[in-house]
């Protein structure tokens, strides 16, 4: 921005306009920064939807605007969101093999019959590891085995509003045991409601 654009608006706005809306350009609103509206004739912009960890549904456009899908807000403006819980936690040592990420056919019909009985609207699956390999690594192993146990939930029927990512980043025992890492080699679910 900085001075070519105000000496711009200036010329054009007037002294005191020309200050207010090189702000508004430059900081956004208190609701976000500005976004420059592009239409295309015969596009059409499709939203992607992403659950946080509050339960919170978000849309997303393409050109990068966001908002919540909820109408509901508190007095002071906050979204009022499905709370999610984990209601079920797997170790991955259950489900696959080391360093795979196909799943055991024990694995699938465990899963099969979770999805078939938990009775959520839809669900979060979260892929963890323990801290043997690289950060990188573990993230995509985390990756495609958060996705595996996704394709069985909707193979039944199960909506999943989000697959997470995260490799050894939260774990919930220390690495420097066996069995603490094979307490971090999970997949965590999460049910919404």
């Amino acid at each position: 921005m900085g001075e070519t654009v105000i000496t711009t608006l200036k010329k054009s706005l007037g002294s005191g306009l020309a200050v207010a809306a090189a702000l508004v350009l430059t900081l956004g609103t208190a609701s976000g920064p500005l976004h420059a509206q592009q239409y295309v004739t015969g596009e059409r912009y499709v939203p992607g939807i992403w659950v946080d960890p509050d339960g919170c549904e978000h849309w997303v456009m393409d050109d990068g605007v966001e908002g919540y899908m909820t109408p509901h807000v508190t007095p002071d403006g906050r979204p009022v969101c499905r709370r999610g819980n984990i209601c079920a936690v797997m170790n991955s040592d259950q489900l696959f093999a080391t360093d795979k990420h196909a799943i055991s056919a024990a694995g699938r019909a465990k899963l099969e019959n979770f999805f078939q009985q938990a009775g959520a609207s839809a669900y979060v699956i979260s892929g963890h590891t323990d801290s043997r390999a690289s950060d990188a690594y573990n993230i995509r192993l985390s990756e495609r085995r958060a996705n595996a146990v996704a394709r069985v939930a909707q193979s039944v029927g199960a909506r999943v509003a989000s697959v997470r990512a995260y490799g050894e980043r939260h774990p919930i025992a220390t690495n420097s045991t066996a069995s603490g890492m094979a307490k971090n080699r999970r997949v965590e679910i999460i049910c919404l409601r």
